[in-house]
């Protein structure tokens, strides 16, 4: 069984990721916690009052809540009615929003944080400092991102960019052989680099593994060359139908590259591609 935190604020963005993850594992067995987190310490700052009585606690923030997520409850049972493999919990508290997702994560066994995004429209912001962005960075939890404008349908593509300069794990490759296994998909390994130059010895073996480990899954390595590596992901994806991009956090500097940047102006896949941050 599977363990699942989705944190919301109640937003379309937010609804659009747990529908997306709804479908995405409908035929598994699964624990979903709805987790809203009252913005009180934003409001205790602002006010410069750090006392904020209990009562006030209550009639602002957790009550209506509360009757949120109860509404968001009965939405999900309207729109996926009797699915036997999913049972859902809500959790509301007043914290800090990461420090409210780190307890849950360690409470709860989380195997995996669902969050919905803006995409490309919010990157700016997203790089100071967006709850997206805090949790992928800051939270040692796979994460799955859902753009504002990503459906979800059958997986059959998956992009896993890389420069081969990391090990990864079994453990944490495991997820990506459990969707092409789940899906039947097959996974594209890319290698992007500025200038055309040959793997050292060490990305040669770090290559080698990843043939290795995905030996009896559908795979192949592609090399791209460009300047501007998000230029290069947003053709990759459109020419290939990529339906999600994987890549492993430690990896910063493909990852900061590929999903924090500003110039957005011709970048597509952060609104439109799922994106699976794992950690080790």
């Amino acid at each position: 069984m599977k363990s699942i935190l989705l944190p919301t604020d109640f937003s379309e963005n937010s609804w659009n990721a747990i529908e997306y993850i709804l479908n995405f594992f409908s035929n598994t067995t699964c624990t979903f916690y709805l987790l809203h987190v009252n913005p009180l310490t934003e409001v205790a700052i602002n006010n410069i009052d750090y006392n904020v009585s209990q009562t006030l606690i209550e009639d602002v923030f957790t009550k209506p809540a509360k009757k949120q997520l109860t509404v968001l409850l009965k939405k999900i049972a309207r729109y996926f009615p009797n699915n036997p493999n999913h049972s859902f919990y809500t959790i509301n508290t007043t914290d800090f929003f990461i420090d409210a997702v780190r307890n849950q994560v360690t409470e709860k066994k989380i195997d995996l944080i669902v969050m919905g995004t803006k995409g490309a429209s919010g990157l700016e912001k997203l790089i100071i400092g967006s709850n997206t962005a805090d949790i992928i960075t800051k939270v040692k939890c796979n994460t799955l991102i859902v753009p504002e404008n990503a459906k979800f349908k059958t997986l059959s593509q998956i992009a896993f960019p890389t420069d081969f300069l990391q090990f990864y794990g079994v453990t944490t490759l495991k997820p990506i052989v459990e969707i092409l296994e789940n899906f039947e998909a097959s996974l594209r390994v890319l290698h992007i680099t500025k200038k055309d130059i040959k793997l050292n010895s060490d990305q040669e073996k770090n290559k080698e593994f990843l043939e290795d480990y995905f030996t009896n899954n559908n795979h192949s390595f592609h090399y791209l060359t460009n300047t501007k590596i998000e230029a290069a992901i947003q053709c990759f994806v459109e020419s290939r139908n990529i339906d999600m991009i994987a890549m492993v956090a430690k990896n910063l500097n493909y990852f900061q590259q590929i999903l924090f940047h500003s110039k957005v102006e011709e970048i597509s896949y952060q609104t439109d591609v799922p994106f699976l941050v794992l950690h080790e």
